[in-house]
């Protein structure tokens, strides 16, 4: 399996905005981006003028690198929102938005989604009391998100439920950071993802 082992700083300004894979660090003056916010390499802040076809690619790679994903598998969400009902776009959004390493870092339990994954696939947490091990878990209505009881002492939680606490968390999520546990409330919305992306571009890349 495809692994990139370089900074991922670099990413965030490849992409050309926040993608917030370091957890509280990009919320510092410590980000890169906002000290260089331009593409790394020799040429980044050379003026260049994108066909439709590269907006689209880069609105692609920027959110399938925001949460993480391969471009097997990303693709393979798209095709299972292309094949709901509703909006192709608003579909796809909320399949990655209901992975269970998405939901534990917007509950405040991971730093990170990449941190977040880790952390499933060691097996500290728990869906509906049954100890989780796959990050790419759909959740559901209802389900509990908790800590196990013997994992709850991990300076790297107490970390992220600081970091939580001044970046707020969805309305879809219930967060009781004190038993560290969470309740998905409902499933996510188009209104409910705050963070800039154009989904209808990503939809069009596909559809060619």
């Amino acid at each position: 399996m495809a692994k990139y082992n370089d900074s991922k700083c670099r990413i965030c300004r490849r992409e050309g905005g926040k993608l917030f894979l370091k957890g509280d660090r990009c919320y510092t003056d410590k980000c890169a981006f906002d000290r260089r916010p331009y593409a790394p390499g020799q040429h980044g802040r050379a003026r260049k003028k994108n066909s439709d076809y590269a907006v689209q690619l880069r609105e692609k790679q920027k959110v399938r690198r925001m949460y993480g994903l391969l471009e097997k598998q990303f693709h393979s969400y798209f095709v299972k929102a292309d094949m709901s009902k509703g909006v192709t776009g608003s579909n796809l959004l909320s399949i990655l938005e209901r992975r269970l390493d998405n939901v534990i870092y917007r509950l405040g339990l991971a730093n990170s989604r990449s941190q977040a994954r880790q952390m499933v696939r060691h097996g500290i947490f728990t869906v509906n009391g049954r100890k989780a091990t796959i990050p790419s878990i759909q959740v559901k209505v209802g389900d509990v998100i908790e800590v196990r009881e013997k994992n709850r002492k991990m300076p790297v939680i107490a970390e992220a439920q600081e970091v939580i606490a001044r970046r707020g968390c969805p309305s879809w999520l219930e967060a009781d950071g004190p038993n560290f546990r969470g309740v998905v409330k409902a499933l996510p919305q188009r209104e409910d993802i705050q963070f800039p992306m154009s989904e209808q571009l990503i939809v069009e890349l596909y559809s060619k």
